[in-house]
């Protein structure tokens, strides 16, 4: 074990696009754990939209202060132990931070043996669940009914889609390249997609989906909402669950200037927090779990290597590079 522990800290909030020197790295004494508590060694980093917005702005966390390492969940694995429930060589799951060291406790979760740790951060993790109660709690899919997902190729949009699939929907995916379209329908099973970079998106939603929009599972805002919304079915569902065309704005954009169809379609449109479900985990996972043996759900990682790179897997996010789960392999 090193005798300190790197970190990469927030140096300045970012405004427009997440610049180099929002970040800095320092070296700080190894933490001791106290009563019940063990000190684990991070191995993975998870990296997701919602730290743009912890970096800016408090949110439904507060903002992560200056010169705090930046905010995130990953695994560790416990190297020294005062609590009995949590023995050294244990993986746990938690808001671990980008740093090599961290304290946990009692409240974080155990990785059962034999699950590989890119599962465990993706399809059964907070990726999967937001994707599972996001889509089954908030947009409430019937058999037969359009499920429109944008975002589709990323961690949580290409599992909506299979989930939506499962329960017989009929699915269309919207992504930012045909190859990502191409993956929806050849590997993931969607029955058409939409390349948001080439094609007219509210005529393009139309055609895919000639009956209106039962379930629009919205990752993105902006334009795309707003064609959606343009083709929502009578008593469509819109789930709010990110926003991620927005995050580098440097101000607000206008909204949607389309809402009154929500009246007439009598539609309704609504956000939600994972951490409102983390009590029903089990349920989440239990089924993904199914799903993912029978070959129902698949699931693509994007792994970048070294903690000191975790700002550039971050910007994988925005600029559309990824496929699938962006995690970072200290």
């Amino acid at each position: 074990m090193s005798e300190t522990n790197r970190r990469i800290t927030l140096a300045r909030r970012p405004v427009g696009e997440v610049a180099v020197d929002c970040f800095a790295t320092d070296e700080v004494d190894v933490p001791t754990p106290g009563p019940g508590e063990v000190l684990a060694e991070v191995g993975w980093l998870s990296i997701d939209p919602t730290i743009r917005g912890w970096m800016a702005m408090d949110t439904y966390l507060p903002a992560i202060e200056i010169g705090a390492e930046i905010r995130s969940g990953g695994l560790a694995t416990v190297i020294e132990s005062n609590n009995d429930d949590l023995p050294v060589g244990a993986t746990l799951f938690g808001m671990t931070g980008w740093q090599q060291y961290t304290i946990m406790d009692g409240s974080n979760q155990i990785v059962p043996d034999g699950i590989d740790p890119t599962a465990a951060l993706s399809v059964f993790g907070v990726t999967g669940m937001t994707a599972y109660f996001g889509l089954l709690e908030v947009g409430r899919p019937v058999e037969g009914e359009t499920v429109l997902v944008s975002g589709a190729a990323g961690a949580t949009g290409s599992v909506v889609g299979q989930i939506a699939k499962i329960k017989g929907c009929r699915v269309v995916g919207i992504a930012g390249s045909d190859e990502k379209c191409a993956w929806l329908i050849d590997e993931l099973g969607f029955d058409a997609a939409i390349n948001y970079k080439t094609e007219d998106i509210a005529a393009a939603i139309r055609t895919a989906c000639p009956d209106g929009v039962d379930v629009f599972f919205d990752n993105v805002g902006g334009d795309i909402l707003e064609a959606a919304i343009g083709n929502i079915a009578l008593r469509g569902r819109i789930v709010l669950c990110g926003a991620i065309a927005q995050y580098n704005d440097e101000s607000p954009r206008p909204g949607p200037s389309n809402l009154s169809l929500l009246v007439s379609m009598r539609g309704r449109m609504e956000g939600f927090i994972i951490l409102d479900y983390l009590d029903r985990a089990d349920q989440a996972i239990g089924d993904l779990a199914t799903w993912v043996m029978n070959g129902d759900v698949k699931f693509k990682v994007d792994i970048v290597d070294g903690l000191d790179n975790a700002p550039m897997a971050l910007d994988r996010l925005f600029t559309g590079a990824n496929t699938g789960k962006v995690m970072v392999k200290l």
